[in-house]
Formats: C-alpha cells, structure tokens, sequence
C-alpha cells in the first residue's frame, strides 16, 4: 500500500518539481503575484465574514474571538468548573489507571492527547506569543493564561460528544469530530433539527478540509522551510530559492506516516510532541533561571499591565484583546479539531476522553505560552526593550519569532539553532495531525473507502510541496481563515448538545466516586 502510495505521489509531484524549480529560478516573484492576485479577492471575501469585527469602546475585535470566550466562559459555568474539579482525575486517566483493554478504540488517552496537542502547539506558541506580548505588552500574559484556562471546558464538551457520537467501522476504525455530533447529535432530537444538524455538520467538514491544506498544512511548511533557509544561511541558503526541495522531503516523510492511519500518526505524535516540548520547556527554565532574582518583578510587571488602564499598549482592553487572541488562536479550544483525534480513543466512557482533553489548552496555553511569555518580559526583550519590539512588530521589520529568539538568545547563544529545529519538528507534527483531521472531513463528505482516502492524501502530500515553494500570503491566509470558520458551526452545535454533556458529566464522575469504574494501580 505505501509503495502504491508513495509512487502515485512520485507521478503526480515530479512534473510540478520541475516546473517549480524552473519557475522558481526564472520568475518566482512574478508567480507568487500572480498567485496572490488570484486569491486576494477570495480571501478578503472569507476574512470579511470570519474575521469580521465588532466595536468596543474605541477598540473593535474580531467576532470570532468574542464568539469562542463567551462560549468557552458558558461552558465553564454550565458543566460547573469541569476543568478545576476534573483535573487530577485528567491526570490519571492520561496514566493508564482506569484503562480496560477491552474498549473499543485505536489509540490511548495519551497518544490522543499528544497527536491533538501536535495540532496546536507549534509555531504560535514561539512567534504568536512575542507578537501578543510585543503589541499587547507584558499584560497580555495574564488574560492569555484566563483564556487558556476557559478554553479548557470547551475542549471537554467537544470531545465529550466526539466520544459520543463517534462510529466503529466493521474493520476497528473510529471516525468521529464535530461532523459525527452535529449530524447525528441534532437528528436526535426529531424535526427539523436532523436538516439543521446535516448542514452544520457539511459546513464543519469544508471548513476543516480548507484548514487541512491552508493553515494546517502549507502556512505549517512554509514558516519551516522561511526557519530552515535562515539558519542555514539567508539568501546564501542552499534552499534560498528551491524551497521546493526540502517540501518534497518533508511530503515523503508525511506520506509514509499518515498511510496507516491514525495509529501510524500517534507514533510519530506520542514521541516528538513530548520531546520538543521537553527540551522547549528546559530552555525556558535554564533562561528564567539566569533571571531567578527578577522572576517576582516580572510577575509584577504583567499583573500591573493587565489591569493598568494606562498602560503603553492601550489600556486594560487592548491588552486584553491581545492576550485573548493568542490563547484562543493557539490551544483551538472551540475549533472541534482536536475532538477528531481523540475520538480514535480506546474507552467506553466518553467523558473519560473529554476530561483528557481539558489538559491541551493547559499544556498548550497556560504552561507553554506562558513560559514563551515570561522568558521574553524577563529578559526585557532579549535586551532590546519592549519599544523594539513594538515598533519592529507593527511596522513587520522584525519577525515575530525574532523577538523570542532574542529572548533565549540573550543567555543561551546557540538556542536559536535549537528554535530552527523545534520550530521545523513542531511543523512536522502539526501537518501530520491535520492530515487526519482533513482525512476524517473528507471521508465524511466522500465517503469511507480506501480510494476516498488514498485520493485525500495524495493531495495533502502534493500541498505540502507547493507550501514550501511558494510565498503567496492570501492563500496562507485563506487556509487560517478556514480553520477558524470551523468553530460557528461547531460552537453552535456545542450549545444545543451540551446538556448532554452534563449529564454523563454527573452520572459518569458519580460512578467513579463510588468504586463502580475501577482504578487500576
């Protein structure tokens, strides 16, 4: 099968490699116009209906975000702080002591977890914290880690029902996620709430498969391949101009992981995602270390930028903004991605997997961005001060992840190589993720066989080259406008379907109080 695969792929991408080497050299300022002129008026359609924005005094922010804080800060409230109550129960589940080998599933609580925060961490919590906290100031810091920690029960409740309502192929395959519980979640309830769920559920699908090409997969390999061509020289690079060479690489490598499905993924997944976090986390610790004296002042600083009315940036809600948007950008927590990875767990009880979940947007969000956070407020900028970065952000004079490479940089001078490589990995992880997010959307459209499959990944694999060869923004940003068009509709459905929820919540927590689910020790 993977040599079927992987020759399809050989057939379909070797014409387009020679036709982009050879554009690449003779015009490829000139495609990338073409390309971006192409797009630009799509793109600025869908930005204008996702991304559209509301006023707030004298700040507007975008409906989107609005749209996942209160519905994160409903769910919160309405399964009665799940994220705080269940989160040594996470902890233990994650652990193995209350597995029975006898569910049905394909992977475990913890390969889930890591192939769905594979998904999620990754390139914004290296450069989309330094642009929050450089425009946002150190304020931000504290409304990103409360937007992290509501996001927790928005990542339980979508899981929850991707358990739920997930189906078991005759061959042992789960396919579950936001289309499964919107279409069949809503024809539960009779009437016309069977047609509202379909066509939620058909919206979801598309807006995933965009996201799967777009910001999942082409925004992914194009930041790696910008990352591997810097720290290998700039515009004296070996790939400074054939990009195209190390995309063809990168599609092998995720071709022969996503063939076998997600147990292939979780693999791959189950091992880089704690690595790169490990040794991310280490270089944080060995930074706020060499700062150890300075650690309470800076605590200081972002409490009194949070609520500082006149602060630098803007004031309590400009900052407030800034720290919201990174958190709900980066952890997801709303999107309904990560309830497709974990629906492939083995259990039984479906909020054994949702309580599991409540711990990406805290790994993602409140540990690591917060760590990114504190480590560039600590060492004021990497020692350029925050009017360095403020000025270099807005006027894109800098790269985002400049400012934290310069944070890291500034006690440990060989980090950025390491920052390369993360940031490469973190892409790797993130695309092969993602895959299968697209993969499950398609076949809910297309239908499950191996062909629907096999035709889904082949065109992945061709994106992945195509991301690494070109540089055309309004195609990026139409894939990061589509992952985002995923949570109206998913969000909705949350709504309507939560009750649900809470209830298994009660009797599944009630079981566990009285002994009837056994721990295993």
């Amino acid at each position: 099968m993977k040599k079927t695969v992987l020759a399809l792929l050989a057939t379909l991408v070797l014409p387009f490699l020679a036709f982009a080497q050879e554009a690449q050299a003779q015009a490829a300022e000139t495609i990338d116009d073409k390309i971006n002129s192409f797009f630009e008026p799509i793109t600025t359609a869908v930005e204008s209906v996702i991304f559209f924005t509301v006023s707030f005094g004298d700040y507007t922010i975008p409906f989107v975000l609005v749209w996942l804080i209160v519905g994160a800060t409903i769910f919160t409230v309405y399964m009665g702080f799940v994220q705080f109550k269940g989160f040594r129960h996470a902890i233990d589940v994650v652990r193995g002591k209350y597995d029975d080998p006898n569910d049905q599933g394909e992977v475990s609580h913890f390969q889930a977890l890591t192939a769905a925060l594979s998904g999620t961490v990754g390139v914004g919590n290296i450069a989309g914290v330094a642009l929050a906290v450089g425009i946002g100031g150190a304020g931000a810091t504290f409304w990103m880690i409360l937007a992290g920690l509501l996001g927790m029960a928005s990542k339980f409740t979508e899981v929850s029902l991707g358990l739920m309502y997930r189906n078991i192929n005759p061959d042992g395959t789960v396919s579950g996620g936001p289309m499964y519980y919107l279409d069949k979640g809503f024809k539960e309830k009779g009437g016309s709430w069977g047609v509202v769920g379909k066509v939620l559920a058909v919206l979801f699908a598309i807006a995933c498969i965009g996201g799967s090409f777009g910001g999942g997969n082409m925004v992914q390999i194009n930041q790696a391949t910008n990352q591997l061509i810097t720290v290998t020289g700039g515009d004296g690079s070996f790939f400074s101009g054939q990009g195209w060479i190390f995309g063809l690489v990168m599609a092998v490598l995720i071709g022969v992981t996503i063939i076998g499905g997600i147990k292939s993924i979780v693999k791959v997944t189950d091992k880089i995602v704690p690595f790169m976090v490990g040794i991310y986390i280490l270089g944080a610790l060995i930074v706020l270390g060499a700062h150890v004296t300075e650690i309470p002042a800076a605590f200081g600083t972002i409490i009194d930028g949070a609520f500082n009315a006149d602060a630098l940036y803007g004031g309590i809600v400009g900052v407030l903004i800034q720290g919201f948007r990174r958190a709900a950008f980066s952890n997801e927590a709303g999107v309904g991605s990560a309830s497709i990875a974990h629906s492939a767990a083995k259990t039984d009880e479906p909020i054994s997997e949702g309580i599991v979940a409540l711990l990406e947007p805290f790994i993602d969000t409140v540990v690591i961005c917060t760590m990114t956070a504190l480590v560039i407020v600590i060492t004021n900028y990497g020692g350029n001060g925050a009017e360095w970065a403020f000025n270099g952000l807005n006027d894109q004079s800098i790269a985002q992840i400049d400012v934290t490479s310069a944070a890291f940089e500034s006690v440990m001078s060989w980090f950025p190589v390491v920052l390369s490589v993360a940031v490469i990995l973190f892409a790797l992880s993130t695309m092969v993720s993602w895959s299968y997010y697209g993969l499950k959307a398609w076949t809910y459209l297309f239908g499950e066989s191996k062909m629907n499959e096999l035709i889904y990944q082949i065109l992945f694999c061709v994106f992945v080259v195509v991301g690494s060869a070109i540089s055309a923004n309004a195609v990026f940003n139409f894939g990061d406008a589509m992952i985002f068009a995923m949570c109206f509709p998913n969000v909705a459905g949350l709504y309507i379907l939560m009750p649900n929820v809470r209830r298994a919540l009660k009797d599944y927590m009630a079981r566990v109080k009285s002994g009837e689910i056994k721990r295993v020790d």
